[in-house]
């Protein structure tokens, strides 16, 4: 049951299960090539990690939000931490791991907004079965728990399946792109949200880039075939194009934001975490991929990750004219 469906006001209650890191970030000129070495502009420590982002994304478009991960016992961890509380996410459920360091993603970030991320999982990888089975109250009682890729997946099927038992909606962003097929148990879910390159990999089809009609004729046969796999609906981000959502048997484009991008790192992060909120609360999935997209390009439009995550004002703002 949503908050909607509850009618009593409150705050949509969102799980986030998932990755902590610190983010290394250099901007550059341009991307590096293989072999190449580039000279930096900029560079900025700051906090990410897709779960740790989407837990953000949610409390700042209005949700009630508790994150289950894993930090380590380096410098990184307390800044991390504080961090993710002064952004009103609840804390108590990340633990700390000893003798691991934090994870980390070391990002470059080309002017023109594009990047490339390698991940050191860190204590992220410590995240196991015991940390969710510690938490399953709290999921059984949540709104909707929101899923990626970046802790292992033996974690993600049990906080799936806890919820899945108790009713309880489930959003997959299968994030980072897999390179095996995912087990079934993982496509149980309510929404899975890939972006083109995830589908693609998801489904083991190319990803067409010759033209506009092959790339959303090629989304969408993705997208039919992750509903065959599991999931009951699927969205697939195409980052200036919008998004296509496949809900009960139907197809629609949802149209973008128009925004300047400078720093896409994140986007796929807000858009999952506004999802969340606003499918919680109103049970429109249509509308709550609106609010993704603005939330995404909101993102895109600013530099870093957390910091980038726009407000339920600024959200709501846009929506009114969307």
């Amino acid at each position: 049951m949503n908050a909607a469906d509850e009618g009593d006001g409150r705050r949509a209650r969102v799980i986030v299960l998932g990755s902590i890191n610190m983010d290394l970030v250099a901007r550059c000129p341009q991307l590096p090539v293989a072999g190449e070495t580039l000279t930096a502009t900029s560079f900025h420590e700051i906090p990410g990690g897709k779960g740790a982002n989407q837990a953000v994304a949610a409390s700042r478009a209005g949700a009630e939000v508790t994150l289950i991960g894993r930090v380590g016992d380096d410098g990184f961890a307390p800044r991390l931490t504080s961090h993710l509380e002064r952004q009103r996410v609840d804390c108590r459920q990340v633990q700390p791991t000893a003798g691991t360091p934090s994870g980390l993603a070391l990002i470059a970030v080309s002017a023109a907004g594009e990047n490339q991320i390698v991940v050191v999982p860190g204590a992220n990888g410590a995240v196991s079965c015991d940390d969710v089975d510690r938490c399953r109250s709290l999921i059984e009682s949540s709104d909707v728990l929101l899923v990626q890729l970046e802790v292992p997946l033996a974690a993600v099927a049990r906080a799936i399946g806890i919820a899945r038992a108790a009713g309880v909606r489930v959003i997959l962003d299968p994030a980072p792109a897999p390179t095996t097929a995912l087990p079934r148990e993982l496509l149980d879910v309510d929404l899975i949200c890939p972006n083109e390159t995830e589908a693609a990999a998801l489904t083991e089809r190319a990803r067409e880039t010759d033209s506009e009609t092959d790339s959303l004729a090629t989304a969408e046969a993705a997208a039919r075939q992750l509903h065959e796999l599991g999931a009951r609906a699927v969205v697939v981000t195409l980052g200036s194009r919008g998004a296509l959502l496949l809900c009960e048997d139907r197809v629609q484009l949802v149209k973008p934001t128009s925004v300047t991008a400078i720093d896409t790192t994140a986007a796929g992060d807000a858009f999952a975490g506004a999802v969340a909120v606003r499918w919680s609360e109103t049970g429109d999935l249509a509308d709550a991929v609106r609010w993704g997209n603005i939330a995404g390009g909101l993102a895109a439009s600013r530099l870093g990750a957390q910091p980038s995550m726009a407000t339920r004002e600024e959200i709501e703002r846009i929506a009114s004219d969307y």
